[in-house]
């Protein structure tokens, strides 16, 4: 979605000079605001200061966020990440603080636009008509909707915004520099390790030849299925810097005309977005790892004999999985299938993780595993399901669950062993996938049946 009461941008701070001197302003004023804060609050008593510094390093992260906005490109899309990943080593006042970036992105102007069609696109530009007005905006990118003018055909154009994939690195150090100066994150060797997660994934997705691959994998694999749609590339206007793909209607998951839907339709398309994250993670071992609702659509039919449908958007930020962690996966959701304790403690053997931690901590973890598995279990099965989760169908309820809130919970006990550390990055991706899918169903108050999910994977 744009913003229409900020200004377009004439060009970005792509050049490391601009971008370093922009970084260092920034830099500069986190500074003097640190300093001016320990210094005045060298007379308050100790309950005083701590009041205090947590709202100043609320006000600080929030400039941080503002001045990181304005620039876009990888710097943005670094604390994006962050933000969602970030949650077990950053403070919370910055990740808060960086979740900001996904809406606040100003739109780049037009002949800006333009300029960068006509060098991707040379005299294929003449082929199409495309909206000045862009539909929507990201860190990376702008999208424009099109037509083909020979055959009317509706398209998009994700346009990468000039030299940003060129910036990644040079973004990266600049972004921890600045985590440096605010005093307020430890530079660690967990921090230098995502970073470089985060530099993969950056150059995975401004690498738009790929995702047009990935897309058309996701294609061939659900063409044949009616309850999804995944735009087809159009490859005679894409390059590595510029994607385009048919245009694909829906509202988002949000929208107000789904809560008036039928339980039964919502239930369907409730069953569809878990399923695909299932078959993602458990059938393909690849999988799209930002949950955001902007990476989704739905597409309600007038017709009543045909399904709802999920449109599938986003296919940049994608994570493979290899053999060895999906076969650990499908022990651990199918000792979830059958509730059974002691198979989801044999389940978690042979994954460092779970292993480097002592019988007691493991065993915390298993009871952590069976109720973020509870959706999958068998009703019949489960003596520890609360009966309201439960319909007279045997579908499981997730707008009852409180299932996010329970397994934190349940998992602050494992969390606080000095045993424990940081998560592997493989384990927070499908965290944070099925952390977003519940998200999604608890939005549509959707029901789902475990038998025919859990059949589908394993």
């Amino acid at each position: 979605m744009t913003d229409n009461n900020k200004l377009p941008l004439d060009r970005l701070k792509t050049s490391r000079l601009d971008r370093r001197l922009s970084i260092a302003k920034t830099s500069l004023q986190l500074g003097k605001r640190w300093a001016g804060n320990s210094m005045s609050g060298l007379f308050l008593n100790k309950e005083e200061r701590t009041i205090r510094n947590q709202a100043f390093m609320q006000e600080q992260a929030q400039y941080l966020a503002e001045e990181l906005g304005k620039l876009k490109g990888s710097v943005v899309k670094i604390g994006q990440m962050l933000a969602l990943y970030g949650e077990h080593f950053l403070p919370p006042e910055i990740t808060e603080a960086l979740q900001s970036l996904n809406d606040n992105t100003a739109t780049l102007s037009w002949p800006t636009i333009q300029d960068t069609l006509h060098t991707h696109l040379g005299s294929l530009y003449a082929e199409l008509d495309v909206d000045p007005t862009p539909i929507g905006t990201a860190s990376l990118a702008q999208v424009h909707k099109a037509k083909v003018i020979s055959s009317g055909q509706e398209v998009v154009l994700k346009v990468q915004y000039p030299g940003v994939a060129d910036a990644i690195d040079s973004d990266l150090s600049l972004f921890k520099h600045l985590l440096k100066v605010t005093n307020a994150v430890p530079q660690t060797r967990i921090l230098d390790d995502w970073f470089s997660e985060i530099r993969d994934l950056l150059y995975q997705e401004v690498n738009y030849s790929t995702e047009a691959d990935t897309t058309e994998r996701f294609y061939e694999r659900l063409k044949d299925d009616p309850r999804y749609i995944v735009p087809q590339i159009i490859r005679r206007y894409s390059s590595e810097r510029l994607l385009c793909m048919t245009y694909e209607d829906g509202v988002p998951v949000t929208h107000p005309s789904l809560k008036a839907l039928s339980q039964s339709r919502r239930n369907a398309l409730g069953q569809a977005a878990i399923e695909i994250m299932l078959q993602e993670i458990f059938t393909w071992g690849e999988m799209q790892t930002d949950p955001n609702f902007g990476n989704y659509l739905i597409r309600v039919q007038d017709d009543s004999h045909l399904p709802d449908q999920v449109v599938l958007l986003d296919f940049g930020a994608i994570r493979q999985f290899d053999d060895y962690l999906l076969t650990i996966a499908k022990g651990l959701l199918e000792a979830g299938f059958y509730h059974d304790y002691e198979a989801m403690l044999a389940s978690m053997h042979g994954y460092d993780f779970l292993d480097n931690m002592s019988q007691s901590v493991r065993e915390d973890m298993a009871q952590v595993f069976l109720i973020a598995t509870e959706p999958f279990s068998l009703p019949e099965l489960n003596p520890d399901m609360a009966t309201e989760l439960i319909d007279e169908q045997d579908r499981y309820c997730w707008a009852k669950s409180r299932l996010h809130q329970r397994i934190m919970k349940e998992a602050s006990s494992a969390m606080q062993s000095t045993e424990f550390s940081l998560p592997p990055k493989e384990f927070m991706f499908i965290s944070r996938k099925f952390i977003g899918a519940y998200t999604f169903l608890t939005v549509l108050d959707a029901r789902t049946e475990a038998r025919p999910l859990v059949a589908s994977v394993l």
